[in-house]
């Protein structure tokens, strides 16, 4: 791996976590040799509002969290709330101790936008937010971690919410002037930046679920969304390539996310409904950067055209790119940042008629029986996924943008052994192994989830 992909690579695995690894994996390690390329980058993940608290100190402006769980309690497991979660803001260094004891050389966080732009304006800086990143910063790389730094990892400021947020086509022009700030305070020690965490979950705000800023415009507003958040996505990507990449020498990409589908049969009928469980799923925000055309997703333009004029609108409710934004954003990442925990088995469903409650048409998406459970619904233990969700964005979009893996991570409720997390962590890797030296896959890294017990969202603490 060349120094260009990975500045300051390193990788670092101390003795107890290789005999996790060893024991985890047993006869697997018999067959090939368990070791990561040179350069590869190990780490952990976090996000501001799961960690830091202090959600009203120094100065931090409300954000749409904020708003939500003050307001709104019963979304929250157990009226939960991330006010003080793990104390971050005050326990830094706490953070950077655990991560150095274990061996990573990465540390994935986010900013909070709030914290240091109070109102989401350049012009009301928080000093005092701008000094706690700072310090992270600093100690991180006094000991040997490297920062990688989300922009907007769904924390928006409340601000900004007051005239429609994510929804105002204004919106990329506050994140412009947001990531300029950004780069200038810290992109001289920051190699690393993602824009968005998880476009397709950020959307989901604007489907009716319990999901700041809970706007109910359920396949109308999601699709504005998007689209907003792609010209912000490309507006940084520019900013930074143009004014700051030459001095900074750092890259910038964004983490999307989808669960891996595994077709439930070999039937043709089966296969297209995976692609098409995979196109709308994270082809929507990754055709647009990664494809060698551009824009959305052809099979998702057809859909959603057609069954817009089926329902009597006079245009599609996907929105429609003008060639110069198609060429804008298309190729604005360094790195595909891809967050994957589980997998489904996807197959397709028999309807008649257009009416469509979903517009990525009728199919089955399901768990099978025999996957180990977690403490949550929606994860699953499925190791092959990591390695067949990486050959389909590697098959799909041409394999010439390296993948860095952002997320990947196991809940439980309290398990002291910690087995089940470790044979998590370890298969998945092995898998992820698989992909590289197996079938060829450009791979430069990989961030666990996480490095605290933190402020799950909707389940909170549970």
């Amino acid at each position: 791996m060349s120094d260009r992909l990975s500045p300051s690579g390193r990788v670092a695995m101390n003795i107890p976590l290789r005999l996790a690894l060893l024991l985890a994996i047993g006869w697997r390690v018999e067959a090939r040799d368990l070791k990561f390329p040179n350069g590869f980058m190990m780490g952990a993940s976090s996000a501001a509002y799961q960690v830091e608290g202090a959600w009203n100190t120094n100065g931090k402006g409300e954000s749409i969290w904020d708003r939500l769980v003050h307001t709104q309690p019963s979304c929250i497991a157990q009226s939960q709330t991330g006010d003080v979660a793990c104390d971050s803001y005050h326990k830094y260094k706490e953070d950077v101790k655990a991560l150095k004891a274990i061996g990573f050389g990465y540390y994935r966080f986010s900013i909070s936008w709030p914290r240091v732009l109070p109102t989401g304006d350049i012009a009301n800086v928080n000093q005092d937010g701008v000094n706690y990143y700072n310090n992270l910063i600093n100690e991180l790389l006094a000991n040997n971690i490297q920062p990688v730094v989300t922009m907007y990892h769904w924390d928006l400021p409340q601000h900004l919410q007051e005239f429609g947020g994510m929804s105002n086509n204004v919106f990329a022009d506050y994140f412009e002037d947001y990531a300029y700030f950004l780069f200038s305070k810290f992109g001289d020690r920051v190699k690393w930046w993602i824009t968005f965490n998880e476009p397709l979950s950020l959307v989901s705000g604007y489907m009716g679920d319990c999901f700041p800023p809970r706007v109910n415009s359920r396949r109308v507003g999601e699709y504005y969304v998007a689209h907003n958040l792609l010209m912000a996505h490309a507006r940084a990507y520019h900013i930074y390539d143009k004014l700051f990449r030459t001095k900074q020498k750092g890259k910038i990409g964004i983490s999307l996310n989808t669960e891996y589908a595994k077709p439930k049969s070999n039937s043709a009928a089966d296969l297209e409904a995976v692609n098409r469980f995979l196109q709308f799923d994270l082809g929507w925000f990754a055709h647009p950067i990664f494809s060698s055309k551009g824009g959305y997703p052809p099979l998702m333009i057809e859909r959603i055209a057609n069954l817009s004029k089926a329902e009597g609108l006079r245009r599609s409710r996907l929105p429609n790119f003008s060639q110069a934004w198609i060429d804008l954003i298309k190729g604005s990442a360094d790195f595909f940042g891809i967050n994957m925990y589980t997998s489904k088995v996807v197959g397709a469903m028999q309807v008649t008629g257009l009416d469509d409650s979903s517009d990525m048409g009728h199919l089955t998406a399901e768990f099978d029986s025999s996957w180990p459970t977690s403490s949550v619904t929606w994860l699953r233990y499925t190791p092959f996924g990591m390695r067949g969700l990486l050959n389909w964005i590697h098959n799909e979009y041409g394999g010439n943008v390296p993948i860095l893996v952002t997320e990947n991570g196991w809940a439980d409720s309290g398990n002291k052994t910690d087995t089940m997390r470790i044979r998590y962590y370890a298969n998945y890797l092995a898998s992820l192994l698989d992909a590289i030296y197996i079938d060829k896959i450009k791979v430069i890294g990989y961030v666990a989830w996480s490095i605290t017990d933190n402020f799950e969202w909707s389940s909170g603490y549970t």
